[in-house]
């Protein structure tokens, strides 16, 4: 018996038959067609996808470990999350697209569709996988499991359904689940956390694949987070750059020094200072000017309570510059600190954020609404009036104190 017992062997047994069934009932139904094409999110396109229903469910489990909130920005309102997939087959699996539709309705059109092309930027295969192809990322391995970031958008005059399901489908066969709120926490209204002119919304909210606060997803006493989803990285700039003279010296950058604004009434959990300014560098010319552990990453920080369980995290700032202490109170808009580039930080810019958890990198990454700021228009540069929105990526936001002193 080669040391197996016979329960290990019965288990074994069950395993393969299953395997042999289930590849019977996909080559079999694999020889029925199937038609229509899913619309792209956004597309305005009602369009509506046929698929043969499978006799044996698909072995995939769908979770989303934090079910988003819905924020306006512009004409839109967004609804940004993570799918967790993994395949419980013995045998690849390869998806062909992802439908998100209303789970209190009965009409099958999707609300959002997304095809295999969409689906390769917003794949992140899980594990040390070297793919060639972006095509690769479509096939989820034996036992192997993805994160799907999910980004759908609604015209701000729809109504957005309470509940939304998923519909994962392949060549051949679909499957419903996932079922989640689209209106988790609440959106706290806050002030600006900088002020004046040009600010520069770096990574801000979006879907990109580039997105290092979007793509943050990272383990933290055993669940994955996300505590960055939302985060925003403010740089001031000028003709579109971030600094003058020498890029090496932090005081060449616009935003170095500049203050940091309480954004609502609240408490101060940490504020923390000592941490030295890195030297300016990206990519292999980056030095930190102490090794980046759990404990320093953060560079000097200001945490504030919000209430309703929500935290305001005010990262990188210029040592010697924090003007509050453990257990303040503070008022909106009053003086914290200063701008600086302490931490992991590359060059000298604020991280700011706003999280479910008064832990450092623990929490989940919420959205948040400023109340008023101007944002310039990409296309004229004229500045236009946002009320109660979150900026979204590369945003160029002029805050109101900063309008008003160059008039």
């Amino acid at each position: 018996m080669g040391g197996r017992s016979v329960s290990d062997l019965m288990r074994l047994l069950v395993l393969l038959t299953a395997a042999c069934l289930y590849a019977g009932l996909m080559f079999a139904q694999a020889k029925t067609p199937s038609t229509g094409s899913a619309h792209a999110a956004g597309s305005g396109t009602d369009t509506k996808k046929t698929t043969q229903a499978a006799p044996f469910p698909l072995q995939l489990e769908m979770r989303v470990p934090f079910e988003p909130t819905a924020f306006p920005n512009g004409p839109q309102i967004y609804l940004m999350y993570e799918l967790h997939l993994t395949n419980y087959l013995p045998m690849p699996l390869s998806l062909a697209r992802i439908e998100v539709l209303d789970a209190d309705s009965e009409d099958a059109r999707p609300i959002a569709s997304f095809a295999a092309e969409q689906l390769e930027s917003m794949l992140q295969p899980l594990g040390a996988r070297i793919l060639a192809d972006p095509k690769e990322k479509l096939v989820i391995g034996v036992g192997q499991s993805t994160i799907v970031y999910m980004c759908v958008t609604f015209d701000r005059k729809t109504r957005i359904p309470d509940k939304l399901v998923h519909r994962m489908g392949t060549a051949d066969a679909a499957i419903e689940g996932a079922v989640i709120g689209t209106h988790h926490t609440e959106l706290h209204v806050l002030g600006p956390p900088v002020e004046g002119a040009n600010w520069l919304a770096d990574d801000g909210p979006s879907n990109g694949e580039d997105n290092h606060h979007r793509r943050g997803v990272v383990i933290v006493d055993g669940q994955a987070v996300d505590s960055r989803r939302y985060a925003i990285d403010w740089k001031q700039v000028v003709n579109g750059t971030s600094f003058s003279a020498d890029p090496r010296d932090v005081h060449s950058y616009y935003s170095y020094g500049k203050s940091v604004l309480a954004v609502a009434d609240g408490r101060v959990l940490v504020a923390r200072d000592g941490l030295p300014d890195n030297i300016p560098g990206h990519g292999e010319a980056f030095h930190p000017a102490v090794p980046i552990t759990l404990e320093t990453v953060a560079g000097n920080t200001i945490t504030l309570a919000l209430g309703g369980g929500q935290f305001a995290y005010y990262l990188h700032l210029q040592p010697g510059s924090l003007r509050v202490k453990s257990g303040d109170r503070v008022r909106r808009g009053q003086v914290l600190g200063s701008i600086g580039a302490s931490g992991d930080a590359r060059e000298p810019h604020l991280h700011f954020e706003v999280t479910n958890s008064s832990k450092l990198i623990a929490g989940e990454g919420l959205p948040y609404l400023i109340d008023r700021y101007f944002c310039k228009n990409t296309t004229d540069g004229t500045d236009e009036l946002h009320i109660r929105e979150l900026p979204l990526d590369k945003s160029t936001v002029l805050f109101e104190a900063g309008r008003s002193r160059e008039k």
